[in-house]
């Protein structure tokens, strides 16, 4: 039987491509598990500095996978949308937690909570092909996997109630535009080289000050200016102790490139 998730070790970057390929790459419970699980693990694992999301064939994700839905609601048993805190919720709060830079290859059509995985990345990367589509109101559902809190971030709020109420594709050039996209390269072929190229570039930086520039912007995000000062303090007493600053700086002075370990 095919793996649902592919996991691809290269250097410092760790590739999870969702694997479905036939369905769109759509989550069903055995994918979701075995994403939820990979990511568990990465968040401890050193040797990976970066995390690339991507799609097998042609697809990111299509999102919930309907027809394992469409089963379980015909069944007597259990709550059919138990899945989002048993699935949903983990992932997402385990993505946007990653301390460590997450790349979205996202090539082809990202849908629902397809979308939504890929709007928990750090940094998006998308092609010709590329397209979003917040499905949930098509099939009668609110947002999930988080998209209620990435998407007013990074459209505003206005937007994010066209995107979710609407349900409309938003193809590469708008979703460049919109903020949904950071990079949009030329070709599809290009789009999982260039987010692992740019991986393997952020693997190579300074990981624990990603990890506290990422925890900054989440709290800056929804709190106060005392939240952000204090979040700042922490943040760089912390990274004020590694050793990837004080090296980092001395070779700033000497006017030679530094080397960041991540430690």
């Amino acid at each position: 039987m095919t793996e649902p998730l592919l996991i691809d070790h290269t250097d410092a970057v760790v590739t999870l491509t969702l694997n479905r390929p036939t369905a769109m790459n759509a989550l069903d419970a055995a994918l979701k598990e075995a994403f939820r699980d990979a990511l568990t693990e990465l968040e401890n694992d050193r040797s990976c500095r970066a995390v690339v999301l991507a799609g097998s064939g042609g697809s990111f994700s299509a999102g919930q996978d309907l027809r394992e839905h469409v089963r379980t609601l015909e069944s007597s048993e259990g709550n059919p949308l138990d899945t989002v805190g048993t699935h949903y919720n983990p992932i997402a709060a385990r993505l946007a937690g990653l301390p460590k830079p997450v790349v979205a290859a996202v090539g082809g059509m990202a849908a629902g909570a397809g979308a939504s995985l890929a709007f928990l990345a750090d940094i998006r990367v998308g092609g010709p092909s590329t397209s979003f589509l917040m499905a949930f109101a098509k099939v009668g559902l609110a947002a999930d996997t988080g998209a209620s809190w990435t998407l007013p971030r990074l459209v505003g709020h206005a937007k994010a109630v066209e995107l979710l109420m609407l349900a409309e594709p938003v193809r590469a050039a708008e979703a460049h535009q919109l903020g949904l996209l950071n990079r949009l390269v030329a070709t599809d072929e290009e789009v999982l080289p260039a987010a692992q190229e740019l991986a393997a570039r952020l693997a190579a930086g300074p990981t624990i000050a990603y990890g506290a520039i990422k925890r900054q912007l989440s709290i800056a995000d929804a709190g106060t200016l005392a939240d952000a000062l204090a979040a700042e303090a922490q943040a760089q007493s912390i990274c004020g102790a590694t050793t990837d600053h004080r090296s980092a700086t001395m070779a700033f002075v000497a006017k030679e490139k530094p080397v960041f370990e991540g430690r």
